[in-house]
């Protein structure tokens, strides 16, 4: 059971960490988690090569730590497909997030309730593989029909908490997307 349930908890993490890249409306520094810079060779992660502050609601200053890699963190911006636009004034480069188009809200909220549905059938498949289980337990002796029902119901209270939490947070951030 607390193998059932640590494996949700890391589902809903999952959800949430992947909820940060789904840009709104404000700048946020997450957006930039996923996207990797050519550092002598080697993908690099933005924020290892630079840092990335938020001075206002819509813009991202990136501050690189070595100045010669400019153009490489552009290109790597530009690369990542966020639909941002750097600019680059030679200290620092500057991302102005545009305002979203109630289409392109949408379409974000759209991709938003699919992931959700995704992990939501993570959950169901956690269920499912820890009623497998119990049943194995049950045949091999260890559980009782009583105690395999107790059981099941146990499993299933979890994945109802942990697919409503998954609900809860689509339900933000959809509401996030539409401000």
């Amino acid at each position: 059971m607390a193998d059932n349930e640590s494996r949700m908890e890391k589902t809903v993490n999952s959800l949430k960490e992947e909820y940060k890249s789904i840009r709104t409306g404000r700048a946020s520094a997450a957006i930039f988690d996923k996207v990797r810079v050519d550092y002598y060779g080697t993908p690099t992660p933005l924020n290892q090569v630079g840092n990335i502050s938020i001075p206002e609601a819509r813009t991202i200053v990136i501050s690189p730590f070595d100045k010669s890699i400019m153009g490489d963190i552009e290109k790597a911006i530009q690369k990542a497909e966020l639909g941002l636009n750097p600019n680059n004034d030679g200290k620092v480069i500057r991302i102005a997030i545009p305002p979203l188009t109630a289409d392109r809200r949408k379409e974000l909220v759209k991709q938003a309730k699919a992931t959700a549905e995704n992990y939501r059938t993570t959950i169901r498949n956690i269920r499912r593989d820890g009623n497998e289980d119990l049943k194995k337990q049950q045949k091999a002796g260890e559980l009782t029909e009583d105690q395999l029902k107790t059981e099941t119901e146990k499993l299933q209270k979890l994945t109802d908490k942990y697919i409503e939490e998954i609900n809860g947070i689509y339900e933000a951030k959809e509401k996030e997307i539409m401000e």
